[in-house]
């Protein structure tokens, strides 16, 4: 059987080269050593001048600092063109803003085993930051949910927040910098790839039965439970609030906390359906933490068994420097849930910036946004915060309400320093059945169930990612879910270039396109003739027996039909083509 290459590229003529090619073969230069290579990777992608380019003028002798402030700082770029009209609808978005984040704040640092001030405190010092740095003009800073009930998971295997509230603080704050200073090295060199490690059917699966666990996690301050499982697995946390419901408890706390539950529910049903009252949900978690802090105090209903918030320390953020735990005997424990948080963080928040850019119609810089992302964590460690990244719902309500560019993070961000200073007496008497209601309330936006569906249509080896993520955070822990998802997301990757789908190729009626004829049965063969397409961008020494096997497989089957049907000698099989187009841009014709 004869071989013959075919490159469809353009040829340079020949004559002249010749002489300096055949030199080159017989001569090769040596290849660039590995120190080599990681300058060369550092120079073009850390120290690339690409983006100082971009913003430089066509007549300007640029200053090379300010031009480097600018790639850093990209509110140095739209700051210089901002205008009123502009910031009246960023001063109305972040109002509302303001309003759906203070009593969500509260409750996901109750959710993260902190006292409820260092919530607020995180909605102050990384929006800050992020105003500055980020590069998405809607994505709302703050605690969340899932990254809250992580740190609660995660931290309590090292420290108590009950027994040991201030050693506990002081780990949650260490996590925060090393979140901080993965998100921010990830942006500096350029290793967002790692966040796609955890593809989208592992984050449908994790964010869900993560909503779960939070929400079983919700019902001991929804009941006034005070014997409580620490645990977070689904079968910890039934058996828990089975035996509590046996000790003595208070039925108003679950009469005021689903009460308020139904009304935050009603409040986003009318949202959905008028989107001209969207300001409606967004003020009902505020107004309702008003309500049922006015009814307890006029009733004294914590006399009856209510439970209160109490205490929350006003004033701004505190310097947390000296609580940072670099010496801790847990410091490889810290790192690790640091490392976990910055990808979940990342994820969570570059996901939700790029929907939403989308619908607008500009590019979100996902390296950008790493950088942004680290410096406000690292800046929120040094100053009393935990880990910040993007809400979904808080974004979602800052898209409607109007927002044009991140100043509504600032007016948000002003809004609770004042609330700091004004309000924190005021909530003294919040129960705290009204803040596990809040956080029900937005559990349901972590659910896609749609989006479950569509992958379940579209690739069964993806469900299978999704429901190792679903199942291992509801049945075992946060930390053994996401090790499953990642796991099987690369034993999937490592499958699909061992074992490449080979696939036979006809021509399509009238065009000069090919395709599988499995998925196009209408496609022609041709007689003589076998195309076959190897989808692998990758031919090594483990796949090439696999890929061998497969085309004399292809091959024999192909000759098998043409004896079963007694063909003609001028249409026999002559001539097989191999398709490695995913590989090279030239095809192999075998006669």
């Amino acid at each position: 059987m004869g071989i013959e290459l075919q490159n469809h590229q353009s040829h340079q003529e020949d004559g002249p080269a010749e002489e300096p090619t055949s030199r080159w073969l017989l001569n090769t230069p040596e290849p660039p050593s590995m120190w080599q290579e990681l300058v060369g990777y550092i120079r073009k992608n850390v120290l690339s001048k690409k983006d100082n380019r971009r913003n430089k003028t066509k007549n300007s002798s640029s200053n090379p600092v300010y031009s480097c402030l600018k790639s850093v700082f990209p509110i140095l770029i739209w700051g210089r063109q901002y205008k009123l009209n502009l910031f009246k609808k960023d001063l109305m978005a972040g109002l509302t803003l303001a309003s759906l984040c203070i009593p969500q704040s509260i409750g996901y640092a109750n959710l993260a085993g902190l006292d409820p001030e260092y919530g607020l405190y995180t909605s102050v010092v990384p929006p800050l930051i992020y105003s500055t740095m980020g590069s998405s003009r809607e994505l709302a800073i703050g605690p969340v949910a899932v990254v809250s009930l992580l740190l609660s998971s995660m931290v309590r295997d090292l420290e108590d927040p009950v027994t040991d509230p201030i050693a506990y603080r002081k780990i949650v704050f260490t996590v925060t910098f090393f979140a901080g200073a993965f998100q921010a090295i990830f942006g500096l060199f350029r290793l967002g790839f790692l966040v796609d490690f955890l593809s989208h059917a592992a984050l449908v699966g994790f964010m869900a039965g993560a909503a779960i666990v939070i929400g079983l996690q919700q019902l001991k301050g929804l009941f006034g439970l005070s014997h409580f499982t620490n645990k977070t697995d689904v079968v910890s946390v039934l058996s828990s609030v089975f035996h509590s419901l046996h000790h003595s408890w208070q039925p108003l706390n679950f009469v005021i906390g689903s009460s308020f539950l139904i009304f935050i529910l009603l409040a986003r049903f009318l949202g959905k359906r008028n989107k001209k009252l969207f300001w409606i949900p967004a003020m009902a978690p505020l107004i309702s933490v008003i309500l049922a802090t006015l009814i307890v105090y006029l009733t004294n209903a914590e006399t009856r068994g209510v439970k209160i918030v109490k205490h929350i320390k006003p004033g701004f953020n505190q310097p947390s420097v000296n609580q940072l735990q670099f010496n801790s005997p847990h410091l490889g424990h810290i790192v690790k849930i640091g490392l976990i948080s910055a990808i979940i963080a990342l994820t969570e928040a570059i996901a939700v910036g790029r929907s939403f850019a989308t619908i607008k119609g500009y590019r979100l810089d996902g390296n950008k946004e790493m950088m942004a992302m680290g410096c406000m964590n690292i800046a929120g460690s040094l100053t009393s915060c935990y880990v910040a990244t993007g809400s979904f719902s808080r974004t979602a309500v800052n898209f409607s309400a109007g927002c044009e560019t991140v100043v509504s993070n600032i007016v948000m961000a002003i809004t609770v320093m004042i609330s700091l200073q004004v309000l924190t007496r005021f909530l003294y008497f919040t129960p705290t059945a009204i803040l596990a209601s809040i956080i029900l309330s937005a559990l349901p936006g972590l659910i896609d169930i749609s989006g479950a569906i569509h992958i379940w249509k579209l690739d069964k080896l993806d469900f299978l990612v999704l429901a190792a993520a679903f199942f291992g955070v509801l049945f075992a822990s946060v930390e053994i879910g996401l090790l499953l998802a990642v796991g099987i997301s690369f034993a999937r990757i490592m499958l699909s270039s061992i074992r490449p789908n080979i696939e036979a190729l006809g021509r399509l009626s009238k065009t000069d396109i090919f395709g599988d004829i499995n998925q196009y049965p209408m496609a022609i063969k041709t007689p003589g003739l076998l195309t076959l397409r190897i989808s692998s961008p990758l031919l090594c020494f483990a796949n090439a027996n696999f890929i061998r096997d497969r085309i004399l497989n292809s091959v024999s089957e192909v000759e098998e039909e043409d004896n079963e049907q007694e063909v003609k000698n001028d249409k026999v099989l002559q001539v097989l083509i191999l398709d490695m187009s995913c590989k090279h841009r030239h095809s192999m014709i075998l006669t």
